[in-house]
């Protein structure tokens, strides 16, 4: 299996959006499609990709403000935890309270819950329900891959000052759910760089 991942900074929040795809089947999942749905369509064209699934980490605006777009391009399947889902209609209003524009989502055609598997071609994702930034925020695990949302940060943690977010149940998501994952397994965040679950295990000030 030959996992292609891309990423592209999306919005003017820079949020990180990834296309992930199976090099043998051409299958591929768009994960946190938060703004500029052209760009992310054109790399999906240039890659020669299909997409089978848009999965949103959680239900921020950042995060998910190009699923309208999107899915009437691709149609593919909508994903979300359903605690986030009701999120997904109040986007419009979200963005507002940050002097910015969202487009509301149409509802998930999937709900997310701990231990469900997304597969398209030879990929199969884990979803791993991680609440704290949010109530339903998930990552999502593959062979020494993690995409982290906004839970885990390269040297941080997402913020919990927003609706649904609570600071130990964050930090007991992190510990409890991620930190048992092999040191060299790469988390793709949700914003900034990419780390390792063992550089944060070191390194990371908030999980001492």
């Amino acid at each position: 299996m030959v996992l292609i991942v891309k990423k592209l900074e999306v919005g003017p929040i820079m949020a990180n959006c990834f296309i992930v795809g199976c090099e043998t089947t051409k299958e591929a999942a768009v994960i946190d499609p938060g703004d500029d749905a052209d760009r992310i369509l054109m790399e999906l064209a240039k890659s020669e990709l299909k997409v089978k699934f848009l999965i949103n980490t959680h239900g921020h605006f950042d995060h998910v403000g190009a699923n309208k777009r999107m899915k009437d391009v691709t149609g593919a399947q909508l994903a979300i935890h359903p605690e986030d889902e009701p999120m997904l209609e109040q986007l419009s209003q979200s963005a507002m309270m940050f002097g910015l524009s969202a487009e509301n989502s149409p509802p998930a055609d999937i709900l997310l819950n701990d231990g469900d598997t997304i597969s398209f071609g030879e990929i199969t994702l884990t979803v791993i329900h991680t609440p704290g930034h949010s109530r339903g925020g998930v990552c999502l695990h593959t062979d020494g891959h993690l995409f982290a949302g906004d839970t885990l940060f390269a040297g941080s943690i997402g913020r919990t000052d927003l609706q649904g977010g609570d600071y130990d149940t964050l930090i007991s998501s992190i510990k409890d759910r991620l930190l048992g994952l092999d040191d060299e397994t790469v988390v793709y965040t949700g914003h900034g760089p990419e780390t390792t679950i063992g550089n944060e295990k070191r390194m990371n000030p908030f999980l001492r």
